[in-house]
């Protein structure tokens, strides 16, 4: 069929219907929700057999609705209503939730249901990674089913509320920040961590921290440091640490309020967005190698263990986004894994994001925005190398979520790439007006070939798990659920240390490495991409600038750019 997405922005979830949408022979394109008038130029240019809106802000015209199906995902269980349904599950302390495909009519989400799905909500995720994991599986789920009930051509909807009783129907309201609003001087920790992974990602929880109103982004429990309630303790890996009053909580992100007609602001390591502020607060680094007692509750961004010759090294860095800081972290915390006695390494494993490459926020807020490019990129190099250069043991990248630009080329770096069913790979740096680094012009091509590499670079569209293993971009996809992939990771990893081949496979690495070595340098890679970037980050005029600005403001686009109009064809395979 031919389908248009029409969605508010290409986030994570639209991504993933347009590849899996794509995957399964559908011809789809996008067109940004950017105005009623724009949507009608698309629909009337493209004349889809299907319009599915897999994140809308804005209502569709009624002309358009009423003329072909639009199917709208409602991030909601049936008979669920109103903007912030998420924010509600989390803040009613939901253990179950759900997506529903309905049909856009005249009520906003009161069309009649075309497919639902349930969900889980753990009890320790943010508001964001629940959306792009939980919600995401389910939204799929429902939208796949939707689109063949479509298809079929004989099924009827079904209305949310067929007595017109109005039972089973709940319509929520925005969720606004005085619903959001933290007590210091009364809300337990607990309270407090979850109203914060409420808004974790968006909008924050506004509120006033060293006599200035700042956004606070994520929370973790933290039962040990202790404080005045609201006053600021410590500082650990750019967070920072909040007392309450039974305990304190992590706080890793901070945005400005923004002033009257000043420029819009943006998400910064805590630690960074306060600046001097900080400087008399103590530092109290978490050990790599430490996993606490099941009683402790703290946070760490970087940890390490091990389970007989496996050895694990897990990261979660808000946003998938990676800063200078944060790339020669992480290195010190590999160069200590590779230190001790494991046969398999495995980098990541963790649920949500794997890497989205360097910290465009982090560059856009220093004094010389191209000078920390510059830092950052290296960084990203220094580690990479690092992986590349491991040839005492097996290293696996494993994938839970997200990988973008140089944090997918990061996974290629290790010896096999194992990655869950629900994540989408972009393995491309177009969009930022980047060439690009991480030894992607040697990772790339030997794994998929150089013309399937220049495919995924130019075309620079997402790619599904299903697909990246059917091109070789990924070794292993993994079904699970976005809470047990940890476990199946740690399971795979264990028969992977312990099988037969695996010292045969160590042995030959080394060898192997020289041989690439001696056809080319990885040093002569490095240099040729480093070359390009740095090109692009000392000229001012380069768009790489103007791109980065956008991004971090979050400017809405005035157009939906060729790329996304031309989406995928079933013709020519998969948006090649």
């Amino acid at each position: 069929m031919d389908i248009l997405l029409v969605t508010s922005a290409f986030n994570s979830l639209t991504q993933r219907v347009f590849a899996e949408l794509g995957d399964r022979g559908h011809s789809v394109r996008v067109e940004l929700a950017l105005g009623d008038e724009p949507l009608r130029e698309a629909v009337r240019r493209t004349s889809p057999d299907l319009v599915v809106a897999p994140m809308l802000k804005t209502a569709i015209p009624a002309d358009i609705w009423s003329s072909r199906v639009c199917l709208i995902v409602h991030p909601g269980p049936v008979g669920d209503r109103g903007p912030s349904s998420l924010d509600w599950a989390i803040h009613l302390g939901a253990a179950e939730w759900g997506v529903t495909v309905l049909q856009a009519a005249g009520e906003m989400d009161g069309g009649d249901v075309w497919a639902s799905a349930r969900c889980p909500v753990p009890a320790d995720v943010g508001k964001s990674d629940l959306y792009r994991n939980e919600v995401s599986d389910a939204a799929l789920e429902a939208v796949l089913l939707a689109v063949e009930r479509f298809a079929s051509g004989t099924y009827v909807p079904e209305p949310q509320d067929p007595t017109g009783s109005g039972a089973g129907v709940c319509g929520r309201p925005y969720f606004a920040q005085s619903l959001r609003r933290i007590d210091w001087a009364s809300d337990p920790t607990e309270t407090v961590v979850r109203k914060l992974r409420g808004a974790d990602s968006q909008p924050g929880v506004l509120d006033v921290l060293l006599e200035e109103e700042w956004y606070l982004h994520g929370g973790h429990a933290e039962d040990t440091l202790r404080g005045r309630p609201g006053e600021l303790v410590a500082t650990r890996s750019g967070a920072v640490c909040r007392a309450t009053v039974d305990g304190a909580v992590w706080i890793p992100e901070l945005r400005p309020r923004r002033k009257a007609d000043g420029p819009a602001t943006f998400k910064l390591p805590a630690v960074a967005a306060l600046g001097d502020r900080v400087a008399a607060l103590p530092e109290i680094a978490a050990p790599i190698a430490w996993e606490p007692p099941a009683e402790r509750r703290t946070w760490s961004d970087i940890r390490y263990r091990e389970d007989g010759q496996a050895g694990f090294l897990s990261f979660t860095f808000a946003g998938g986004a990676m800063s200078t800081a944060q790339c020669r972290r992480l290195l010190t915390a590999y160069r200590f894994a590779c230190t001790r006695p494991t046969t398999v390494l495995v980098l990541g494993g963790s649920r949500d994001f794997f890497s989205n490459g360097i910290h465009l926020n982090v560059i856009e807020a220093a004094d010389d925005p191209a000078r920390e490019s510059w830092e950052n990129i290296n960084a990203m190099d220094d580690l990479v190398e690092a992986l590349l250069t491991t040839t005492d043991r097996l290293v696996v990248s494993a994938l839970g979520g997200n990988a973008a630009a140089g944090g997918a080329m990061l996974a290629l770096a290790a010896d096999e790439v194992w990655c869950r069913s629900g994540a989408v790979l972009n393995p491309h740096y177009r969009l930022m007006g980047l060439y690009g680094s991480e030894y992607w012009t040697y990772t790339l091509p030997r794994r998929v070939g150089n013309e399937e590499a220049q495919r995924l670079t130019r075309r620079a569209l997402p790619v599904t798990a299903a697909r990246a293993y059917g091109i070789g971009l990924v070794d292993v996809v993994i079904e699970s659920t976005p809470q047990d992939f940890g476990s199946v990771v740690a399971h795979h990893a264990s028969r992977l240390a312990s099988a037969p081949g695996t010292q045969r496979r160590v042995g030959e690495k080394k060898a192997a490495r020289e041989r690439d070595e001696a056809v080319a340098p990885l040093s002569a890679y490095r240099e040729a991409e480093l070359a390009r970037m740095r090109a692009t980050f000392f000229d001012p005029g380069a768009p790489y600038h103007a791109l980065r600005a956008a991004f971090v403001r979050k400017v809405r686009p005035s157009s939906t750019t060729d790329q996304l109009r031309a989406g995928t064809s079933p013709v020519a395979g998969h948006g090649d």
